[in-house]
């Protein structure tokens, strides 16, 4: 239909007749001659209509309207001078040739589009709504090439080096632990669910069961959970298993394979190795398990200044076990009170009572605005000082509470304050790699009154504390587990795996999960066990949030197709939707709507 696409004509195509199809870009009648943008996928070129080449096509043109689809044939061309200036555009690729056409063929006529493509629009839903539409736009097409150079990246590394693709079950088993299950009724199996999968992990564990070794796929992954600029109901993994393997060759392999991600979607080079640093010194020093570095405001623990306080909220945290912790806002003391506001929020949102801060006026304390400074001794006031450099115009701020909630807090207060004081502006081309290691194996849920995975029921513990789950001595077990992390955000995380039946009945029981119940929901993974399980490990990468961030953009859904809007819902398709009668009746499902109004 075409002879070349609408980026592909140069100077050296002068002279030659061509085809080229796509949509109007833009119109513009220069006293009756006609100039069209033609666009495609891949650019744009410019095509002329001239009464005296074509007089048929050049009448047609004036009727031609913004993403109408056309066919012009015509002659390449350069570019001519006007009133001895150059109209050569050196913004476009083809902008020193223009296609003067002797043929028109209108293919579809378009409607006037509900927004404009060439502009950034802020309402999201009704981009959503007509996404057809909104694809069409130069950014959101680079997007999904980018997307599929930086998937064909992966694949190509991991099949290079060994791994098999292996597509898992989507319709599966639903299991107690994780995010809320999406589940799908049955027809043949009357009052039975599927479950689609969270993530393949027990089957690609008993891929390793089954001799592959070596296994990745490309998976499609599903959690019912509410959704966040980084979250998805849907979403999709690079995820990898391999055998006879352990930690330093997962983080060896994803290394190189992210190496080949950004260099095939963004075209740098990745120093490797990355640091590494545990997950007690993320949270210790960052307050995030996914710490971003890019900028200072680390965290510093000063329970032993404060021991034996008269300021008693400080003092009596630190005697319960807990923690004193602050943070030096350089250059922030000019805080308003609404920013105050906001970062008190984000505190007690986050389990605190409030926010104590100190807004530094002056060298002097005396000069220190804050209610909770006549409470210190000189002595406690000058190893504040010391111990977070504080000068003039700085801003402290503090946490007292239990030690992994006072972490928390300042970790949550740290971006905040980074964000409010634009810390981040010239970072956007730094790529802060880090690798987080060992972290807690079990928390213990208080609410509940039992521990949970921090992971996954099936991550091994480090070897010096596999005795320790044996023995029922829960607290402190660290995880074989590791995250890989970029300025802030969780690219992926894994583990080394349980392949042994009685570690994993081990790690059942501390879950409180008795025997019964774990044969009923994990009976076919414990079973291979006994079969001749290797020792196995593996991760899980976001592909959605890596191409974000590979993009620059600030969200997921700029980089995925069809994407669900902030309540799950396709407005383009107007999903999800009830379901006919007939088709409840053949399920045996009788759906109760909550009254609105009760």
């Amino acid at each position: 239909m075409r002879t070349h696409h609408c980026n592909e004509l140069r100077s050296k195509h002068q002279g030659e007749t061509v085809t080229l199809t796509g949509w109007v870009n833009s119109a513009r009648d220069h006293g009756g001659v006609i100039f069209i943008d033609l666009r495609d996928r891949e650019g744009l070129t410019q095509c002329v209509f001239r009464p005296e080449e074509s007089s048929e096509s050049a009448k047609v043109s004036h009727s031609l309207r913004v993403e109408d689809v056309i066919e012009v044939t015509g002659r390449v061309e350069a570019r001519p001078e006007i009133d001895g200036k150059s109209t050569v555009n050196s913004d476009l690729p083809t902008g020193e040739i223009e296609v003067t056409a002797t043929s028109l063929t209108i293919i579809n006529r378009a409607k006037v589009l509900p927004f404009q493509l060439d502009k950034e629009l802020s309402n999201e839903d009704l981009r959503l709504s007509h996404r057809f539409l909104d694809l069409r736009r130069p950014r959101m097409t680079r997007n999904l090439r980018i997307r599929h150079r930086v998937t064909k990246a992966a694949r190509d590394y991991l099949d290079a080096r060994g791994y098999i693709e292996v597509e898992t079950p989507i319709l599966s088993k639903s299991t107690p632990e994780g995010a809320r299950d999406f589940l799908v009724p049955s027809r043949m199996h009357p009052g039975a669910f599927y479950a689609l999968p969270q993530a393949p992990q027990q089957y690609k564990q008993l891929l390793m069961v089954a001799g592959i070794e070596r296994y990745f796929q490309v998976a499609r992954c599903f959690r019912d959970e509410d959704l966040r600029a980084d979250r998805q109901p849907e979403f999709t993994q690079v995820d990898v298993e391999g055998s006879f393997t352990d930690q330093e060759e997962i983080i060896d392999l994803i290394e190189g394979c992210l190496s080949a991600m950004f260099k095939a979607g963004r075209d740098v080079e990745i120093p490797t190795p990355f640091e590494r640093m545990t997950w007690h010194d993320a949270m210790n020093t960052f307050g995030s398990d996914k710490p971003d570095r890019r900028f200072g405001m680390e965290i510093e623990d000063l329970s032993d200044l404060f021991a034996e306080s008269g300021f008693k909220v400080f003092s009596e945290a630190v005697k319960k076990g807990g923690a004193v912790k602050a943070i030096n806002a350089k250059g922030f003391s000019g805080i308003s009170t609404g920013q105050v506001d906001k970062l008190t929020e984000i505190a007690v949102n986050h389990g605190a009572k409030g926010l104590a801060y100190i807004q530094v006026r002056g060298e002097d304390p005396s000069t220190w605005r804050s209610p909770i400074t006549k409470f210190f001794s000189e002595a406690e006031l000058n190893g504040l000082r010391e111990r977070l450099g504080i000068e003039e115009g700085d801003l402290v701020l503090f946490a007292a509470d239990k030690w992994a909630a006072a972490c928390e807090i300042l970790g949550r207060i740290r971006l905040e304050c980074a964000s409010m004081q634009d810390l981040l502006k010239g970072h956007d081309e730094e790529l802060d790699f880090l690798w987080v290691t060992e972290f807690p194996l079990l928390t213990y849920d208080e609410e509940a009154g039992h521990w949970s995975a921090v992971h996954h029921p099936f991550t091994r513990p480090v070897d010096c504390d596999r005795e320790k789950l044996h023995k029922g001595e829960y607290a402190g077990l660290r995880a074989q587990a590791y995250d890989v992390v970029l300025n802030g955000h969780e690219l992926g995380g894994g583990s080394i795996r349980i392949h042994e039946k009685e570690m994993q009945a081990a790690m059942f029981a501390a879950l409180g999960i008795n025997e019964e119940q774990s044969m009923k929901e994990f009976g076919h993974i414990l079973e291979a066990f006994e079969f001749g399980a290797p020792p196995h490990g593996g991760i899980a990468l976001g592909l959605d949030r890596i191409v974000m961030l590979i993009a620059g953009e600030q969200s997921i859904r700029e980089v995925i197709a069809f994407p669900k809007n902030n309540k799950g819902s396709d407005l383009m398709s107007a999903s999800p939707a009830p379901a006919e009668p007939n088709q409840l009746r053949d399920l045996r499902i009788k759906t109760i709507v909550p009254d609105p109004d009760s």
